[in-house]
């Protein structure tokens, strides 16, 4: 690490630009109405350098006075300008309204900037990020810089090891809308079983698109269902493919962990981990684009991602009970193929597509099986063994579409598919019903969702009404199916039954199914599917230049739960020449998900001789009907938000306080066993032993605040920017409700502990504030990341408090030539850790649950970029 510091202060202080033809150009880039163009791009034509602007429009680039300066941004006329002989050049686009490529997440019209909607809108250049951090993944990269935003990588949580849950502002990972391109994009086929996050909720695999495919990230910070439809309670985070032409970029990433020497890892008896360098990862991608006539585009992104274990074992002078011997990350390999495409055709007319295939191998440490258990059999592991849970997820999506001018109307005509498959394995396992005969591998088998959306949305601008009127409307038909299918035999069946008698005497018959994760069962296995079909319309009126009103409708039907409808309505208003305040109300609903309906898992157990089944129950099944469990229905919410906005030449302000009621939230409950004394009877009937259900049980209230503001100004020879981005929120569980023949089961039904999961979904207050300075050819990143303290409850019901905690980024990155940029850096610098705790008493089995910024430790890495 020594050396890499000293790499570190080189940089620092060596480099200096010492070209003398060019001198930095700086300006800011407005719209036609004045307003800043948040991170256009501004690049010298027919040379190896481009910038882009930031939040406010601003840009430093280095250009020499001959040099064209080619200025472009979703929505406008790209424009070309000589840079001369000024250091200070602004930059006037005119808005392209026929580029019905432009989305702006919150608003359908085509004259609004994301800094001009009635909701709060973030806009993250991944191009720009992703080159200055050591996260490459789009879970990771969003977790560090957007506050609202969380996602933790788990361990020993079985399926959630390998698709990150991710939330926004604590709600449920299902509870937030993804789109693409402005499309809605299918979830996951994995609802979450086991671990902290997310558990009973399923969600959008946002690591199956590459971050270098991705030119930019909108994420609207409000509740959107009245726009777009079920999910979109929290928000909706919509993905915007790269769109550039006639320019090669390919970076190369690697980095390892090096962890051990922070002070959090202290305890009375030693470093509770020892000096480690592990988890190393390589990420190569490249990306190309070419132009199609004179507006089109064809761009396609390869992508590579490997990442190795890390191992974070318990430390048993202090924490003797061991239960797992193996805990950490886990290894993937993620390969990725993308592409975006327009093709112009006559007129107004374009075809534009834009398709993705993902494919994850993953391998991930399960609770370890102890030598003398009746789980293992000495014969194949005379000293007990770790079984690996192994995936391979397969995801891809298709979207088509035809945008056009029909008289007046811009219109887009849409077909989008997405399926999602998850297969797992066991290795390093055995069934111990089998004996010294047990084969150590399995095909445990999996399941698949899959999602095919057509839609037609028609949107049009008034301007002789008002200061401007538009309105949209649409229709869009969704059609889901899911399916489980079975493993092979060994990997769920219990032959036998067999006795097992212990060094001590005692006797017990040997539980079947592969070790670690038991296979899916032919009577598992299903296939079932559903329809909806919705209708919308929305309008946005500029009362005056100063007023904004909006509203929006939706109406749906779905052929499983029925009829909903949904509203929102917003203003802004200009208060003073640079504030503006913003409001909305409007309701909200999330349709509960195929797998939260048709999931179905079986054990198989042999109790006193007698073959049992511990099972999680379909919602549909006889067992649910007969414990008096109700068929899903959708959760409700209303929001309600408000907040101010203030920008000066140099600096932005927002400040939006939000509050969200749902309704009839889906969980999963805990254990029914067959000796309960209110449906035990019930189970022992159907010969199962236990029994699991997804059930609407929950109302909460969530409130909070959120605050970003930004200010740059010239220090020394360069410019510093400063980011302080901040999440304050707090939910509340309302009510627990139980069906009538369960009342007085809370504990079971959804107890202390599993709202406390719940609870902990977010940090109450999470802090990022970045500082980054850039001088000729030299960028350096300083990243602080406050999370406050949150509390789980382990297994004796006793809490486990994890205290503040404060992590520290930093990055530098020269620009060697024109085309070769070279970044490095670490995360977590200081190598800081959550509170350590008992391993025997959490979740996960080590140390520490997924909380604040994980169990990784320190990270260094090293990046080279060639852009030609």
């Amino acid at each position: 690490m020594k050396k890499l510091l000293l790499f570190l202060i080189v940089l620092f202080t060596v480099f200096i630009d010492a070209t003398a033809q060019e001198r930095p150009v700086t300006g800011q880039v407005k719209s036609d109405q004045g307003e800043p163009v948040p991170f256009a791009v501004v690049a010298v034509k027919n040379g190896k350098r481009q910038v882009i602007a930031d939040a406010n429009g601003r840009y430093v680039i280095h250009a020499s006075p001959a040099d064209d300066l080619v200025v472009s941004s979703i929505g406008f006329t790209p424009k070309t300008i000589t840079a001369s002989t000024s250091d200070a050049l602004d930059i006037v686009l005119e808005r392209n309204i026929v580029d019905l490529g432009n989305v702006t997440v919150g608003s359908r019209s085509l004259r609004r900037t994301a800094t001009e909607t009635a909701a709060p809108v973030d806009i993250i250049p991944v191009s720009k990020v992703m080159n200055q951090l050591g996260q490459v993944d789009v879970n990771q990269i969003l977790q560090f810089i957007a506050p609202s935003f969380n996602s933790n990588k788990q361990s020993g949580a079985d399926g959630a090891d390998h698709v990150d849950p991710a939330t926004l502002r604590g709600l449920g990972p299902d509870q937030t809308l993804v789109l693409v391109n402005g499309k809605r994009r299918h979830q996951s086929s994995l609802v979450n079983l086991y671990g902290t996050r997310g558990r009973g909720n399923t969600g959008t695999d946002l690591n199956a698109i590459p971050a270098a495919a991705i030119e930019r990230i909108e994420i609207l910070r409000d509740g959107a269902s009245a726009q777009y439809g079920s999910d979109a309670i929290a928000g909706v985070v919509n993905i915007i493919l790269k769109s550039s032409t006639n320019q090669l970029t390919a970076n190369v990433m690697t980095g390892t962990y090096i962890t051990g020497y922070g002070n959090s890892l202290n305890s009375e008896k030693g470093k509770v981990i020892n000096n480690t360098t592990d988890g190393g990862q390589l990420n190569a991608n490249i990306n190309y684009g070419w132009k199609v006539n004179q507006t089109g585009f064809f761009n396609i992104t390869g992508d590579f991602l490997g990442k190795q274990k890390t191992h974070r074992p318990n430390y048993t002078p202090l924490y003797p009970d061991n239960y797992r011997t193996e805990f950490g990350d886990m290894s993937l390999t993620n390969s990725s193929l993308y592409y975006n495409s327009v093709l112009p055709l006559k007129g107004n007319t374009s075809l534009y597509s834009f398709a993705g295939l993902n494919l994850r191998s993953g391998d991930a440490f399960a609770w370890t099986r102890d030598p003398e258990s009746d789980r293992n059999v000495k014969a194949i592991y005379p000293n007990g063994f770790n079984p690996h849970i192994q995936s391979k997820i397969v995801d891809g999506s298709f979207s088509v579409g035809l945008r056009t001018k029909l008289g007046e109307w811009n219109a887009d005509f849409n077909s989008t598919s997405g399926t999602n498959r998850f297969h797992y394995y066991v290795d390093k396992s055995l069934n111990a019903s089998l004996e010294a005969a047990s084969p150590t591998h399995f095909d445990a088998g999996g399941f698949q969702l899959s999602q095919y959306v057509l839609s037609a949305n028609f949107t049009r601008a008034f301007n002789t009404v008002a200061n401007g009127f538009n309105l949209a409307f649409g229709t869009e038909y969704r059609n889901e199916q899911y399916k489980i299918f079975a493993g092979e035999e060994a990997s769920y069946k219990t032959y036998g039954p067999v006795l097992f008698v212990s060094a001590s005497g005692d006797s017990s018959y040997r539980p079947g199914g592969s070790q670690g994760f038991p296979g899916f069962q032919p009577k598992d296995e299903t296939k079932k599917g559903r329809s909806n079909i919705g209708v919308y319309a929305d309008a946005e009126l500029d009362v005056t230049r100063s007023f904004l009103v909006t509203g929006a409708i939706r109406l749906e039907n779905y052929n499983d739960f029925g009829f909903t409808h949904n509203y929102k309505l917003s203003t802004r208003v200009k208060l003073f020449n640079n504030i503006a305040w913003r409001s909305s109300a409007s309701t909200g609903f999330r349709a509960p998900s195929l797998p939260q309906i048709n999931f179905s898992s079986t054990y198989t157990n042999v109790v006193a001789g007698d073959v049992i089944d511990q099972v999680i129950a379909p919602n549909t099944s006889v067992i649910a009907t007969r414990a008096g469990i109700p068929a899903l229905k959708q959760e409700r919410s209303i929001n309600l938000s408000t907040g101010f906005t203030a920008r000066t030449r140099n600096f932005t302000f927002t400040i939006d306080g939000y509050y969200v009621n749902i309704k009839d939230r889906v969980v999963l409950t805990g254990a029914f066993a067959s000796d309960d004394d209110k449906i035990g009877t019930i189970l022992q009937d159907l010969n199962i032993g236990g029994a699991q259900f997804f059930t609407n049980a929950v109302d909460t209230r969530t409130h909070g605040i959120d605050v970003i503001a930004t200010y740059f100004h010239s220090l020394g020879k360069g410019r510093l920017n400063t980011t302080i981005a901040g999440n304050f929120n707090k939910m509340k569980i309302e009510d627990v409700k139980t069906t009538e023949l369960l009342k007085g089961k809370e504990d079971i039904y959804f107890g202390k502990r599993e709202q406390s999961f719940l609870l902990a979904s977010a940090p109450p207050r999470k802090v990022n504030l970045s500082l980054e300075y850039e001088l000729n050819r030299l960028n350096v990143l300083l990243r602080f990341n406050y999370f406050s303290s949150l509390d789980l409850v382990n297994w004796n019901d006793e809490i486990d408090h994890y205290g503040n905690k404060v992590t520290t980024d930093l990055s530098v990155g020269y620009k060697i030539t024109k085309a070769v940029n070279l970044t490095v850096g670490g995360s977590n610098i200081f190598d800081v850790y959550p509170r350590h705790h008992d391993p025997g008493l959490t979740e996960a089995g080590g140390m520490w649950d997924a909380v604040q910024m994980g169990f990784g430790g320190a990270f260094y890495f090293a990046r080279l970029g060639i852009r030609l």
